[in-house]
């Protein structure tokens, strides 16, 4: 996702013991991986005896980017947990209201611009917590500038009270091969 100086990179972040937890979480439903849209997969059963909240989960990661998509920031931001962190190109948000702040609007306005085609998702659930992990590639112009990345992006989510919220987003991309 864009930055508002360069959207493909951010400044260094500040290391944080309060993310420990965070990854426990990941490392613990990482064991129940499930691959749930991907062209040239079948579709395999979600980790938890609930046959539906893996789909859930992911249909939340799909709106948010549907939100960044149209503009529209108020839903994108509706979709996020106060207690989201966002790591991207080295630097770290801590809250909603950080991100909001700081790169919700920019990244709105480069997914406007610059269209992305998903390639491959995975995730996994436990309990209240699932994982989103998914590829792709974004090709455009924005800025006057050509855009041709490969992209990953990692989403966490929480289910409070039956509503799945984004905890935790990772995004990381490269330059895409031109021969590809």
């Amino acid at each position: 996702m864009p930055q508002t100086k360069n959207p493909l990179s951010r400044a260094k972040a500040r290391p944080s013991a309060r993310l420990c937890g965070l990854f426990a979480a990941v490392a613990m439903i990482g064991a129940g991986t499930a691959v749930i849209a991907h062209p040239t997969a079948q579709p395999k059963p979600a980790a938890s005896a609930e046959a539906t909240p893996l789909p859930a989960a992911a249909k939340v990661v799909d709106a948010f980017h549907a939100a960044l998509d149209r503009g529209d920031t108020t839903t994108a931001a509706g979709l996020l947990s106060t207690a989201l962190v966002v790591f991207e190109g080295g630097e770290t948000e801590r809250s909603k209201a950080q991100y909001a702040a700081q790169h919700l609007a920019a990244d709105a306005a480069f997914s406007q611009a610059v269209g992305s085609r998903m390639t491959r998702r995975s995730g996994g659930v436990s309990g209240d917590l699932a994982w989103i992990a998914s590829d792709g590639r974004t090709q455009g112009r924005y800025k006057n500038r050509d855009i041709d990345r490969i992209t990953t992006e990692t989403m966490v989510l929480r289910r409070v009270s039956g509503v799945w919220k984004i905890v935790h987003v990772h995004w990381s991309s490269r330059a895409a091969d031109p021969k590809s």
